[in-house]
This record gives structure tokens, sequence and C-alpha cells, in this order.
């Protein structure tokens, strides 16, 4: 696999455009000045733990005594509960009581961007040819670029759909969502039923 298939491969996987109505409405009563910095944040401890993952993810799984499959089914579970809110937000908000009202490392930095399925990527390519972790290391920061970039403009699209237009896909992308995340959830079963 060369460096720009891995990188298009990473890219499609974190999905920033499916991410980005998730971004939108987890931000919206943050004042638009702040937004960009807590998105800045996020990206940059997604990065993180994904550069974490790539180098060491199968040496934290084993320490941990926890399979590829648990990091799928529990991402999944996590994605199924942002989706359900999504779907019937709560009165205090898709994420409930944040302290200063915004979001820290989840569910933005993990699972959104730094999702199980990418984490589980960086770790077959890693564990596939090992000798190329510098190339790996390339596709994961220029997925990552072209994902921060798109994330970014999150407070533009949200000036463009205003209020009424960010509910309409805010409550269809908690749909497409509950998809994604019984279909990580299935997959990680499949996995582990197949050992």
């Amino acid at each position: 696999m060369s460096v720009l298939s891995a990188s298009l491969m990473l890219f499609l996987i974190m999905d920033p455009l499916g991410n980005l109505p998730v971004f939108m409405a987890v931000l919206k009563d943050i004042p638009p000045r702040r937004r960009r910095w807590i998105v800045a944040r996020e990206l940059s401890m997604a990065l993180g733990v994904m550069l974490i993952f790539l180098f060491f993810g199968s040496y934290l799984l084993e320490l941990l005594h926890l399979r590829q499959e648990s990091v799928r089914i529990g991402g999944g579970l996590v994605l199924f509960i942002i989706a359900l809110r999504m779907i019937f937000p709560p009165r205090n908000g898709l994420l409930g009581d944040l302290p200063d009202g915004e979001p820290f490392l989840v569910p933005l930095a993990i699972p959104m961007v730094a999702g199980p399925s990418t984490l589980a990527a960086l770790m077959l390519l890693a564990r596939s040819q090992p000798e190329r972790l510098i190339d790996w290391t390339l596709a994961l920061v220029a997925a990552w670029v072209l994902t921060a970039l798109i994330l970014l403009s999150s407070g533009l699209v949200l000036r463009l759909v205003r209020k009424r237009g960010l509910v309409a896909i805010e409550r269809l992308m908690g749909m497409i969502l509950i998809m994604l995340a019984v279909q990580t959830f299935l997959d990680g079963i499949a996995s582990y039923l197949a050992l």
C-alpha cells in the first residue's frame, strides 16, 4: 500500500464530513472565538492518540490484555449513546453538564476523529509492515491535516445553516451515526466470534 492510498483510507475512516454535524452540535453554544481553539485542541489530542496507537497500540492492548475487538465494541457503544443523544437531546445539551460548558477529549477527539476503526486501521498498518512506520506516520499526518481543515470550518457551516438547519442535520446525522455505531459493534463481535 502506498502512502497516498493509506492516507486516503485513513481520511475516509476519520470521516470529517460525517463528523462535521457532531462538532457543530456539540459546539453550537460556545462563542465562535473559543470554538476554533476547542476544535484545534481536540484535533491535536486526537492526533496524539492516533500516533500512540500507531507506534504502541499493539503493546498497549497486550499490556491491558485487550483485543482489537474490545476497542471496536467499546467504540461502537460510545458512538451509539452519542447518536441517541443527538436524536433525543437532553435539556442540558448533547453531552450533559460539562465543566465550562465545553467538551474535553470525549466525544470530539475520541471517538469522533480517533475512533475505533481509525485506531484499528493504524494498528493493522503498523503490524503488517512495521518497517514502514515513517510512511504510515506521513499518511496519518496528511489525513489528519485534511480532516482538521474541514472540521475547523464548522463555524462557517454553522453560520450558513443556522439553528433550525443544525437541528435537522443533527437529527439526520444521529440516525446515520446509530447505523455506524451498530456496524462498529457488530464488526467487533464478528471479529471476536471468528477467533
